[in-house]
């Protein structure tokens, strides 16, 4: 996309003596910091646990993401995937950075357009959409991008009702992949192939109810179908799998040309992409140094797209992408204080007073996450322990992890925490949420208030007949 943009936030890339990424990495004290901010003073000032977002770094990923797709194709739509990293400052910032958004459900809709998201660059998706996401999407101008038969009912009663002339639609399509039926990545959507798990997914129209849609959008005057959509997830980090889906788009495509004659102008190929780093991080540990790159990805699948469109004599469409993990992921870090260290003969454990509730994919995949002790980020990995969680189930943090000694006080520190983590945190245990800062240079913000036990109880009630009864049996003397 070569529209004219605002004047870029200039970023001041901060020297580490060793670095993690642009702007996260050990500082000449030993700690870990994040831009121009100490974690290990970050972490008595606000508490732990505590996430560390860094607005350079989040800027920095978006950029290159971009400029790595502009750089092999004209037309590119980068959707942020709003899901990864909900917060209100996040979106803020990738509004002025010129992203489009992924939103699913009402609330990350709702927030997204309260930041000030483009509703043009902003699509829908969700397999179950509700009349009141529906409305709001309708509402403001945000495509969405159907996914059950009967959707468009509903899109075009509401938009019927609210008086819209011209509502923006996609529809989700469920390819066959067959390319990929020997391909084997890693088990995010149940046991099998590539395409055996993309099969499983329950989202997608078929290629014969993708037709019907397209036949039965065209005779509806206020309805305009914009793209087809598709998203194979996080399930490999190969680029060349990717571009067969792109390919397998564009095939599509044709089909849908050929059997209606309708082309969308657009195609949105979703999200999924990888980043690696030296010594591993994600699902397992996989995404090393031979992970895909950015440019990796956007060089292959822009070829494949393409060549696929002067095979089928289409047009080149509009390109959109829908990265989440892939630009939020290594913003951050989450910081927990150590608490009892138990030592036995076979196994040691260090607790923190963060778990999997605040790390929910620890416990996805086997997800892996690279680790550091916060005050002596350098040190040497001289013990073997696992880092736990307080809660009652094993809440594994980082199982079989290398460290320097660690004292009851100390503070450990997670990195690639920035996606998925806070957005889908929970409450087990009745745990109050971490609060979230956000830095940039040597300022620290807050942006997501840390719960107390009021904001976990307030949604709680007794019904009047148990106080009653519990009040009675107290003055009988049974408790």
């Amino acid at each position: 996309m070569n529209a004219s943009r605002r004047p870029e936030t200039k970023l001041r890339y901060p020297k580490f003596k060793k670095s993690f990424s642009e702007f996260i990495g050990i500082g000449s004290n030993g700690h870990l910091w994040v831009d121009g901010c100490d974690t290990v003073d970050l972490a008595n000032q606000f508490g732990t646990p505590l996430y560390i977002w860094s607005e350079g770094q989040l800027r920095h990923n978006y950029r290159r993401f971009r400029d790595a797709w502009q750089r092999h194709y004209d037309d590119v739509h980068v959707l942020f995937a709003n899901k990864s990293n909900n917060g209100l400052a996040i979106r803020h910032i990738m509004n002025q950075e010129g992203a489009g958004g992924d939103a699913f459900g009402y609330n990350e809709l709702y927030f997204a357009l309260l930041a000030g998201a483009d509703p043009k660059k902003t699509v829908l998706n969700g397999s179950n959409k509700g009349e009141e996401e529906l409305e709001l999407a309708i509402a403001n101008g945000v495509c969405i991008n159907i996914d059950a038969m009967d959707e468009i009912d509903l899109i075009d009663k509401i938009a019927k009702r609210l008086r819209v002339e011209e509502v923006d639609l996609g529809i989700r399509v469920k390819l066959a992949l067959d390319p990929l039926k020997k391909r084997f990545g890693v088990s995010m959507h149940g046991p099998g192939s590539l395409q055996e798990q993309a099969a499983s997914h329950k989202w997608g129209m078929t290629l014969n109810e993708t037709c019907e849609l397209v036949k039965r959008i065209a005779k509806m005057k206020n309805m305009k179908l914009r793209e087809l959509h598709y998203h194979l997830s996080r399930m490999d980090n190969k680029a060349s799998d990717f571009a067969i889906m792109a390919r397998e788009m564009v095939l599509w495509t044709a089909k849908v040309r050929d059997k209606t004659g309708f082309t969308p102008e657009a195609i949105d190929i979703g999200g999924g992409w990888s980043f690696g780093r030296k010594g591993g991080t994600g699902p397992a540990g996989v995404d090393d140094e031979s992970a895909a790159t950015y440019e990796d990805y956007a060089r292959e699948v822009c070829k494949a797209v393409k060549d696929e469109a002067r095979n089928q004599k289409l047009k080149l469409p509009t390109l959109k992408m829908e990265p989440g993990r892939s630009i939020s992921g290594s913003i951050g870090v989450a910081v927990g204080r150590v608490g009892a260290i138990k030592r036995h003969p076979t196994k040691t454990w260090v607790n923190l007073d963060m778990s999997s509730n605040h790390l929910p994919w620890t416990a996805f995949a086997s997800w892996y996450f690279p680790c550091v002790v916060a005050g002596n980020a350098d040190g040497k990995g001289t013990d073997l322990v696992d880092v736990v969680g307080p809660l009652c189930n094993s809440d594994e943090l980082g199982p079989h992890r290398k460290l320097p000694k660690v004292k009851r006080g100390d503070l450990i520190a997670f990195l690639d925490v920035g996606g998925y983590q806070e957005s889908s945190a929970s409450r087990y245990n009745a745990q109050c949420l971490p609060a979230a800062v956000l830095v940039s240079g040597d300022r620290a913000d807050i942006v997501s208030e840390r719960e107390t036990t009021l904001d976990v109880m307030r949604r709680f009630r007794v019904p009047p007949r148990l106080l009653a009864e519990s009040q009675d049996m107290r003055v009988k003397g049974y408790f």
